[in-house]
């Protein structure tokens, strides 16, 4: 039997409802939120696997046919996912994951499916909250409900779910998700708002989920499922408090090793000398016993001592080391190296011609003009693994980068070039997506894009422990998996640009957030000094490897007198000159060549074709055609004017084929350009302008 739930949100209805398709699942919902409808489910194993992790995985896909359309591509159906629903996996995934008992082991899956779009309302917040209202009815064992939202800012005032037009016109781009009592996740973009406006856009997302929590606590009441039992979160107390005794020594010696892959080695081999002492307890008793002992020891030491495990305080940076243009043939590169963490950034020039179609529901056809690529070989953390296709953590990571950067760019106007920017993970030990960023914005500058100003990125993590806090910046790998939160900001010294925030802790305080909030900003200050002494400023001339792209306008009615009858001139000119050339719909003709000699040849080809004709100007033309009124002549490419017989001599004229004939070039003078655009021309007024004779002519 189908129930659901209706709420009035942000202006427009928001239902959800179970019981009419997909029953065979342990929860399912449909959501819908104007003409948008999404269906979540989800499905636990009831069996117990033997992995120290939780196994869930998320799949959030977009149907075409929700929107009315085919997909691309020559089979004509979905095939792998795209960016956008990877990156709306990993959204949906982060805040559900928290909420999961410790000791969940059971495969879980929650699959989110697009079935209508009406391209106004985003079906990855419907995804979220579905995910949420469905794991809440099932038994599956889950600590929810949550919610997600966007929230954007226009003209200084903040909107919940604002709309595409909306969102267009928004300095602000982000989703939040939480519970009533946390923050669990952080994700957006911005164009360099402040950071105190930056933490009241957080609360109000925050304070704005509650009418989204209680309609799912409404239906958990009508259809809400018994959830199963789980074990006892936690290894075993006195298991682990006789390894604690054994250990405690060599792992507190372990700790003080600076290097990472000395120390991670050093602990392996602590726990391989407990694992064969401990051989008759169940493995995975002993695994998290280890895991839980060092994350205590480690926060317990910071606690008490102030210092990191590489000896920082709170707020040291790592030392940073900066190298601009290593790479001889590339367009713009840098090397950026933040502690044991190191980003080769690579950025290329290219045209019109390379930029990236984007397919979407929500948004339909697009074109991306600038690109951030992240990869994270194995060999950067000192592992063995094959190389695949990008995983979902590569695109994310990358995502976050290209955010961070965007908002400096110039516009495509005043440097008319698709920009590529590819961030090699050399060696990572935390950080790596904000190492990115900082060698992302050095090789554009290197590349001589005229950027508007710097941008650095910092990771700042959070310890929470009996009513005391420690904000931490710059973390560690090892600070990331023992802290409370792992909080990414990117931005300028007064303005952010992006954020990502993953919170692992209750009840995280709006003071809080401010101190991270204002550490992170002082941390991208110290950072953008050290950029500035690498590099001061963009570049002033491009690579002499990289395409040069020069711009003209002319007006769109000109188009086909420069494309011609089946593309005859326009494939006249690049033959000529060797350029390639692009014509946009708005009379924007670019023109790309590494010789400058070829594209201003090119230019005033272009010129010429397009040049029109001034009223009072003297022309050199071509008669065209003799007729009995009399001559047609083209005085620029593909522009003619009549001389009207009367206007060919002072003297009378019998036939015109008397003066003028097919072939003659003759000076003639612009009379009138008429509305309809039929030019008069004067051979007459020519002649006695230049005060010589007909013959002379």
């Amino acid at each position: 039997m189908e129930e659901s739930i209706t709420v009035e949100y942000a202006g427009r209805p928001l239902t959800i409802s179970s019981g009419l398709v997909a029953k065979q699942a342990d929860g399912s919902v449909l959501v819908r939120y104007g003409d948008t409808v999404v269906l979540v489910t989800a499905v636990g194993d009831r069996r117990e696997t033997d992995k120290d992790f939780l196994p869930l995985t998320v799949n959030y896909q977009e149907m075409t046919y929700a929107a009315g359309k085919f997909p691309g591509g020559f089979f004509k159906r979905e095939s792998r996912p795209s960016d956008k629903e990877t990156l709306t996996s990993r959204l949906i995934d982060r805040p559900l994951r928290p909420l999961f008992p410790k000791s969940w082991r059971n495969e879980t899956q929650v699959i989110a499916t697009v079935l209508s779009a009406d391209q106004e309302n985003d079906p990855a917040l419907l995804g979220m909250i579905g995910a949420s209202a469905a794991m809440v009815i099932s038994p599956i064992p889950w600590a929810g409900p949550m919610a997600g939202i966007k929230i954007g800012r226009v003209n200084g005032e903040f909107i919940i779910n604002p709309s595409l037009q909306q969102m267009n016109e928004s300095d602000l781009d982000m989703i939040l998700a939480g519970t009533r009592e946390a923050i669990l996740m952080v994700e957006g973009g911005a164009r360099f708002i402040k950071g105190e406006d930056l933490i009241e856009a957080i609360d109000l997302a925050h304070r704005s989920l509650i009418p989204l929590l209680d309609l799912q606590e409404q239906l958990r009441a009508k259809v809400g499922k018994e959830k199963w039992p789980v074990k006892p979160a936690g290894a075993p107390q006195e298991l682990k408090a006789e390894i604690r005794s054994v250990a405690e020594k060599d792992l507190t010696e372990a700790f003080s090793i600076p290097n990472k892959r000395e120390r991670g080695d050093r602990l392996q081999a602590i726990y391989n000398e407990l694992a064969a002492k401990y051989a008759d307890a169940q493995p995975i008793a002993v695994t998290r016993s280890f895991e839980e002992i060092k994350k205590e020891m480690m926060r317990e030491s910071l606690f008490a001592t102030g210092k990191r495990i590489d000896g920082r305080s709170a707020d040291e940076i790592r030392k940073i080391t900066c190298q601009v243009g290593i790479l001889p043939r590339t367009h713009g590169s840098s090397l950026f190296t933040r502690g044991e963490t190191q980003a080769l950034a690579v950025t290329t020039f290219g045209t019109a011609e390379d930029e990236q179609k984007i397919e979407s529901l929500l948004e339909g056809v697009s074109y991306k003009s600038f690109m951030l690529h992240y990869n994270f070989p194995p060999y950067s953390v000192g592992e063995v693994s094959f190389l695949r296709a990008k995983s979902r953590r590569e695109i994310g990571h990358g995502n976050l980068a290209e955010r961070a950067l965007a908002p400096i760019l110039p516009s495509k106007e005043d440097f008319p070039y698709t920009i590529r920017i590819v961030s090699e993970i050399l060696e990572s030990n935390g950080s790596s997506s904000m190492a990115s960023v900082c060698s992302g914005c050095l090789s554009l500058m290197d590349a001589g894009v005229p950027i508007k100003e710097r941008v650095a990125g910092i990771a700042m993590g959070l310890l929470i422990q009996d009513g005391k806090d420690i904000v931490l910046s710059d973390i560690l790998g090892d600070e990331d998996a023992m802290g409370d939160m792992d909080f990414k900001i990117t931005g300028t010294r007064e303005g952010v640009t992006a954020v990502q925030m993953d919170i692992k802790t209750k009840g995280i305080t709006k003071e809080i957030m401010r101190k991270a909030v204002h550490q992170a900003q002082t941390g991208i200050g110290r950072i953008l000094d050290i950029m500035a002494e690498a590099l001061p400023g963009p570049r002033e001339d491009l690579s002499p490897y990289a395409p040069r792209i020069y711009t003209i306008m002319i007006k769109p009615e000109k188009i086909r007198e420069v494309i011609g009858p089946g593309g005859k001139v326009i494939k006249s000119i690049v033959e000529q000159t060797g350029v390639k050339i692009d014509i946009e719909d708005s009379g924007l003709v670019r023109i790309v060549s590494q010789d400058a000699e070829a594209a201003n040849a090119a230019i005033e080809i272009v010129k010429k074709i397009t040049k029109e004709a001034e009223i009072g100007a003297l022309y050199m033309g071509k008669v065209k055609k003799v007729v009995d009124f009399g001559a047609i002549v083209e005085i620029l490419p593909g522009v003619d004017g009549l001389v009207h017989v009367s206007q060919l001599s002072d003297t009378y004229i019998k036939k015109v084929s008397d003066v003028v004939k097919e072939g003659d070039e003759i000076l003639v003078k612009v009379l009138d350009v008429e509305s309809n655009g039929r030019i008069r021309l004067s051979r007459k007024a020519a002649v006695k302008e230049t005060k010589g004779t007909a013959e002379d002519v």
